[in-house]
């Protein structure tokens, strides 16, 4: 596989997680249950995780930018 092709399925992730964690949020009731803390936590988990994946995929690939946070 290419680090375009790479850095493609990585993005494809990302956003699949990004789309799951808008999925739950629009279900969760007004006052989440500690149930839905839970599952708010691992869903996080998983979009971070997908998220630095994709940006090292990107990396391999030659796409970086600078960090807005450095000076």
């Amino acid at each position: 596989m290419t680090d375009l092709e790479t850095a493609r399925r990585a993005a494809a992730a990302h956003t699949e997680a990004s789309r799951e964690l808008e999925a739950f949020l629009r279900r969760v009731p007004e006052v989440p249950e500690p149930e839905h803390v839970a599952e708010f936590a691992t869903l996080l988990a998983r979009e971070e995780e997908v998220r630095a994946e994709r940006q090292d995929a990107l990396d391999a690939f030659g796409l970086s930018a600078p960090s807005i946070d450095e000076p």
